[in-house]
């Protein structure tokens, strides 16, 4: 038996991503106050994916404890189209996105942070609240994808998804730069047009990888020990 119900895990982390949000909305920084406000950092949009996932994963909580018991179809079929939404933001925006945030915002953060995190930010945003939107968020949706089993999509529907994702967001960084002429990001100021577009091409390429990944870590946690219970039953079954 867990220690913490899933579901109060669930609640308090979609708690926590509404207290991260507020104070951040809440800060007086002059980037959100130029064109595309918050909405042009990666971050915010993490933050905002990841809210909407845990307070669907919430919705679906009550939902099953408003239901229980009951035997109308109509509400099953509501639930179920509420699990495969939740499911399909896990496997194609929770994890992916979460994990390439917290992985290249450290990454470049260690190299030189400058290039992503000047220490002038340290002026507006406090350290509990850097962690917030950089750290916790991976360990947070790896709690959930351990306690919950997700079901993914097939893998070229999930990679075509992702991809317009990356996509759109590459697009929404030109037009940023195309209507203010500054980078959202510092380290795309300091590069030539062609490592720019190499470097879009591999943080592309690193969001495909995290898809997999986070598929191959789902399968391991939930449908490899189902393999193995099943091999063990056919093996006891024919001794």
């Amino acid at each position: 038996m867990a220690l913490i119900p899933s579901q109060v895990l669930r609640a308090a982390i979609l708690l926590s991503y509404f207290s991260i949000l507020c104070h951040y909305k809440a800060l007086d920084m002059p980037a959100h106050q130029t064109y595309g406000g918050s909405w042009k950092f990666l971050t915010f949009i993490d933050l905002v994916i990841q809210a909407t996932f845990f307070g669907l994963c919430v919705l679906i909580d009550v939902s099953s404890l408003l239901t229980n018991g009951g035997d109308s179809r109509e509400q099953e079929r509501q639930h179920r189209k509420l699990i495969g939404l939740r499911d399909w933001i896990m496997a194609v925006l929770a994890f992916p996105v979460g994990a390439f945030v917290v992985f290249t915002f450290w990454t470049l953060y260690l190299y030189d942070r400058e290039l992503v995190y000047p220490k002038l930010l340290d002026n507006f945003i406090p350290q509990w609240l850097n962690h917030g939107m950089h750290t916790t968020v991976l360990p947070f949706v790896i709690i959930e994808m351990r306690t919950t089993h997700h079901k993914y999509p097939r893998r070229l529907w999930g990679l075509v998804a992702v991809c317009v994702f990356s996509m759109a967001y590459i697009s929404w960084t030109c037009w940023v730069h195309h209507v203010t002429g500054v980078w959202v990001y510092p380290v795309l100021e300091r590069v030539s047009s062609i490592a720019r577009a190499a470097f879009f091409g591999t943080m592309t390429l690193l969001i495909f990888i995290l898809y997999v990944l986070g598929e191959i870590l789902n399968s391991y946690i939930w449908e490899q020990p189902q393999k193995e219970k099943e091999k063990n039953k056919k093996q006891s079954l024919s001794t």
